[in-house]
């Protein structure tokens, strides 16, 4: 029973946001949930080792942390009604705990990216809960200390408490002025999916394809906005890669070395037909839109040598206008150096690293170091990369990186 703090960590995200979300719903106070779920977590941690795994853990999880709602409620010195009410029906349905979710996590999304809670707020509150990821790997994602993570979290938990904020799924007329929010977590929590930011895996699948779901729900919901059809259009595209990004073993296959025969065709229609229909919208492409764009190039090319590089570059200069970031730069270097050669693409870089923009982030090295290597500076090219690697928190990156500096270093 060794392996069951492991088998908890993995209980926990793939089931963790379904487990918060009944609570919630149940409950009415997300941070409430949150605080209960990790209660059962840690009675997990007990119990387990010595009663095995249930079945069902994530209905296990469940039906504790609602029990624990309960006495919760009932030690209270003076239980009004409301709440007398509330743990009777909670008891009644402990038993039958695992409910099917169907919009119970997109509710959760929703009642996190409340306008009363600040941007970062809705980011760090919905990533923690929604794609269970920790504090640390959240910082990582956004290149700011863990504490300023904490910090956000906390606040974003008091603004609900404070506003009343209830769980329950705006109304319609709310939907609009809650969708930024909501397409930023969404996304997000894919790309944590796509490519982990730690821990043994490469990809997280599950993650990916419930960020997708969640994706699509938003999509129906609100037909009418060009950048909801598009970032559904942005995910099939890069989901549809999946089967070819790792070997039997898990190690990582890069974009360049995957075999495109692998890419699953039918996805890569669904988003042509995402992006068509965001198009047909007529209020031009957004942020979204853009990036569906340049993963709709690489869907079609034949081969990363006879990918139309040139467009590329020209679709991040445009999504540099409008959604100017590092990482955008950081990209559009890398398409230059396929579209002009490596030495344009490295002033590119060289001018991100003078600015100190991703600082304490794996990117910026990794694309020197192989812009580094391509131009014949191989001492500085192992540095870059040895940095990289360093940075980097994900195992199998970071292995992908040394094995690179690796041969470089023995020719």
């Amino acid at each position: 029973m060794n392996d069951i703090p492991a088998r908890v960590d993995a209980v926990w995200r793939i089931d963790g946001a379904r487990v918060v979300a009944t609570l919630a719903k149940a409950t009415g106070d997300v941070g409430l949930a949150e605080d209960l779920a990790q209660e059962a977590l840690v009675e997990a941690l007990k119990q387990w080792p010595r009663d095995g795994v249930p079945a069902n853990p994530g209905g296990w999880l469940t039906a504790v942390a609602k029990r624990r709602a309960i006495d919760h409620w009932r030690r209270r010195e003076r239980l009004d009604d409301r709440y007398r009410a509330m743990a009777s029906a909670l008891e009644e349905t402990v038993e039958d705990a695992w409910e099917p979710i169907d919009d119970d996590v997109l509710r959760l999304v929703f009642t996190a990216c409340h306008p009363a809670l600040s941007r970062e707020g809705q980011v760090a509150l919905t990533l923690r809960i929604v794609a269970g990821l920790s504090t640390a790997e959240i910082a990582r994602m956004y290149f700011v200390p863990v504490a300023t993570v904490q910090q956000r979290i906390v606040r974003a938990k008091k603004t609900i408490q404070a506003a009343r904020i209830p769980f329950a799924a705006p109304e319609p007329a709310e939907w609009k002025e809650r969708l930024a929010g909501v397409l930023s977590v969404v996304y997000l929590v894919f790309t944590e999916g796509y490519a982990a930011t730690s821990g043994r895996e490469w990809m997280r699948a599950d993650l990916a394809n419930e960020a997708l779901r969640l994706g699509r729900m938003v999509a129906a919901l609100l037909p009418r906005e060009p950048e909801a059809h598009a970032l559904v259009a942005l995910m099939e595209f890069q989901a549809a890669r999946f089967p070819a990004r790792t070997r039997p073993d898990g190690s990582p296959v890069l974009l360049t070395e995957q075999d495109r025969t692998r890419w699953d065709r039918s996805q890569i229609q669904r988003g042509r037909a995402a992006l068509a229909q965001a198009d047909a919208l007529g209020r031009g492409r957004g942020p979204y839109a853009l990036q569906a764009a340049i993963a709709e190039v690489h869907a079609l090319a034949p081969s990363a040598e006879r990918t139309d590089w040139d467009r590329i570059v020209l679709l991040y200069e445009a999504l540099g206008r409008i959604a100017p970031s590092p990482v955008v730069e950081l990209n559009r270097a890398a398409a230059v150096s396929m579209a002009t050669g490596p030495a344009n693409a490295l002033l590119i870089a060289d001018e991100l690293a003078a600015r100190g923009a991703l600082s304490g982030s794996h990117l910026l090295p990794s694309v020197r170091g192989e812009l580094l290597a391509q131009l014949g500076r191989t001492e500085e090219a192992v540095a870059e990369l040895t940095t990289a690697a360093r940075l980097a928190g994900n195992e199998r990156e970071r292995q992908v990186l040394l094995d690179k500096a690796d041969r470089l270093r023995h020719g």
